[in-house]
């Protein structure tokens, strides 16, 4: 894998080309400019986005280039998990926009300090798999290409797919800090398809991977301690 600076390069492209998308579908929707919540929004995933860089650069510098598609030999059920969770983050962005046009919903000051809270444990969160993990890839197959092997340190100590779990605080707090009841929706539908994926990752992974099914013995929860 490509580890050299133009690596981070391509990933700054990525957060300009994200910004810009995420423009169009928040504030097309919402009719208007003139929305701080979204506003707001956008500079903490700016600056959030700008420190995982700089973190993950520092430990992981492969992953950017593992990170940066859909590998050749991704299993093909996959590509249907993959589109509705990506659809589910952005329609957060569209729903509540349109929430915001319309007048759907307000949530209370309290309640979007609530999502900020756990947007900054879910981006934190996925900043330390990726970090410790150099097999993080966007799509589920085995990495015979790059020598994968089951990882059970940091906070795959705790859990097995904390990445997930972080994603589930992220979707989750980014509707609230945009003030939408409604943007809750496309973010249920999301973990919800999380959560299968997780299941037939896992299949994969016991029948694929050596050492996942020892593993899956020392660390038994999948997203939470004690819950599942």
């Amino acid at each position: 894998m490509d580890t050299s600076p133009r690596v981070v390069i391509g990933a700054l492209a990525q957060l300009v080309v994200t910004l810009v998308v995420m423009g169009v579908l928040l504030f097309w929707p919402a009719g208007t400019f003139d929305w701080s919540l979204a506003w707001w929004f956008a500079a903490a995933f700016v600056i959030c986005t700008l420190i995982a860089i700089v973190i993950v650069w520092r430990v992981n510098p492969e992953i950017f280039a593992a990170r940066s598609r859909i590998q050749p030999g991704t299993k093909a059920w996959d590509y249907f998990f993959i589109a509705l969770i990506i659809g589910g983050f952005l329609s957060v962005l569209i729903v509540a926009g349109l929430d915001f046009r319309n007048g759907w919903s307000e949530a209370p000051a309290w309640l979007v300090g609530v999502g900020y809270v756990l947007f900054l444990l879910g981006y934190a969160g996925s900043i330390w798999p990726v970090a410790v993990n150099r097999h993080f890839e966007p799509g589920v197959r085995i990495q015979a290409d790059r020598d994968q092997r089951v990882i059970d340190t940091g906070p795959y100590a705790l859990v097995r797919h904390p990445g997930y779990s972080a994603a589930v605080l992220l979707i989750f707090g980014m509707a609230l800090m945009l003030g939408s009841y409604w943007a809750l929706i496309p973010a249920v539908v999301a973990v919800a398809a999380t959560a299968v994926r997780t299941v037939f990752e896992e299949r994969t992974l016991r029948a694929k991977l050596s050492g996942y099914t020892d593993y899956t013995q020392r660390v038994k929860f999948r997203w939470v301690p004690g819950v599942w």
